[in-house]
């Protein structure tokens, strides 16, 4: 059978906008089983990489129709064993969609080579992907065709915002950190952390970051001392960041069992007619919504547990009592799979991802590097912390 051709271009604001809107409308997002979400770009469908330090959106054109899109972005991380001094330039694949009408006729395929022809033009050493594991047609793609690698099967952990905001213990104190301050804990804490991203600083510095918040028990150190001794921290302390993703997309659920609608409403019902009860009431999700991300969440110390949690509270709270525009109504984070900090971040499992498929790709084949690459996917501990960036949610 004999197909017509299509050809693969770079994204053109202005023209393809529309095109490429409607494209991702009649493409499902997220999980297939248990959440339907859709996304809406809110007339930007490069927003999810366009603070990225470098991007790339392509096209395939068919007859003068748009019929699949690829996004691209490039950065330096760390990557264990990589010369020099283990850092990588990596490049990072996501935003695969193509018209339901034209699948199988070796569009996505074209899509994800002529990418990577893009990130070896710029000296990229690994290219990576995220998708669900159950994403069949992605995995095969990904896997089999390109050979990509399973590298690491984080969770993405979801929680619902309510207008009920918690009571933080009284123990435990959380101040906000100077901008400099952050990028300096981060570095000095996470920096070793797998694809930890090089220009932290321009991350914290963008208009969408929120903050960086750390958590210490009263007693155990005075901020005074926390804050002016960078040698000197408590015995248990946390910390995290917020982005806010809802600034620049927003989700809605596009299809759900008709028991969600019921249980939803009986919520809303009940929280409406007994409001002393102050229950987790469940959040409009039919209507669009925005979301915070957590990220470079890190925790030291027997007790610092409880200091995550009491962060993720605080979060939840700043969600809850937010007027802006991006109308948060969930909290996500990602985080290693079987990193014990899963426990200690509150989350509803109907909502989340047990393991995100992360695979990756060597795109380079020079003396040492294939070693390293071997020690990457097949080596690396299961439980060693992963660093998510919030710019490529």
């Amino acid at each position: 059978m004999e197909f017509n051709k299509f050809r693969i271009r770079s994204y053109e604001g202005q023209s393809d906008r529309a095109q490429v809107e409607d494209l991702e409308r009649r493409c499902e997002v997220g999980p297939s089983e248990s959440v339907f979400l859709f996304t809406d770009t809110m007339g930007d469908p490069i927003c999810r990489i366009r603070n990225s330090p470098m991007y790339m959106m392509l096209v395939a054109e068919l007859e003068n129709e748009l019929v699949g899109v690829i996004q691209g972005s490039i950065k330096v991380v760390t990557v264990h064993g990589h010369p020099p001094k283990d850092l990588a330039k990596v490049g990072y694949v996501l935003g695969l969609r193509v018209s339901p009408h034209h699948r199988r006729k070796g569009i996505g395929s074209s899509l994800v080579k002529t990418l990577e022809e893009w990130f070896t033009s710029k000296d990229v050493d690994y290219a990576y992907m995220a998708t669900e594991k159950d994403n069949h047609a992605s995995v095969s793609l990904f896997m089999d065709k390109f050979g990509y690698i399973k590298f690491r099967t984080p969770a993405i952990l979801v929680n619902p915002v309510n207008h009920h905001c918690f009571q933080i213990s009284p123990n435990i104190e959380i101040t906000r950190l100077k901008v400099d301050q952050a990028e300096y804990f981060y570095r000095r804490f996470m920096g070793s952390t797998e694809f930890f991203p090089n220009d932290i600083g321009n991350i914290l510095r963008n208009k969408l970051s929120l903050g960086t918040w750390v958590a210490y028990f009263k007693g155990d150190i005075a901020w005074g001392d926390f804050g002016s001794d960078i040698g000197q921290v408590p015995n248990s302390w946390a910390m995290l960041s917020v982005w806010n993703s809802g600034e620049i997309f927003k989700l809605r659920l596009g299809k759900a069992p008709f028991s969600c609608l019921v249980c939803t409403k009986s919520w809303w019902l009940i929280d409406k007619i007994f409001p002393c009860l102050k229950l987790p009431t469940i959040p409009d999700f039919f209507n669009p919504f925005g979301f915070y991300f957590m990220y470079g969440v890190h925790r030291e110390g027997p007790f610092s547990g409880k200091l995550v949690r009491a962060l993720c509270q605080f979060v939840h709270n700043m969600g809850a009592e937010s007027k802006d525009e991006s109308n948060c109504k969930i909290i996500v984070t990602e985080v290693e799979g079987r990193d014990e900090l899963n426990h200690h971040i509150p989350h509803w499992k109907l909502l989340s991802c047990q393991e995100d498929l992360w695979c990756i790709k060597s795109l380079k084949n020079i003396e040492g590097t294939n070693n390293n690459f071997h020690e990457l996917t097949t080596k690396t501990p299961p439980t060693r912390a992963l660093f998510v960036d919030p710019r490529e949610v």
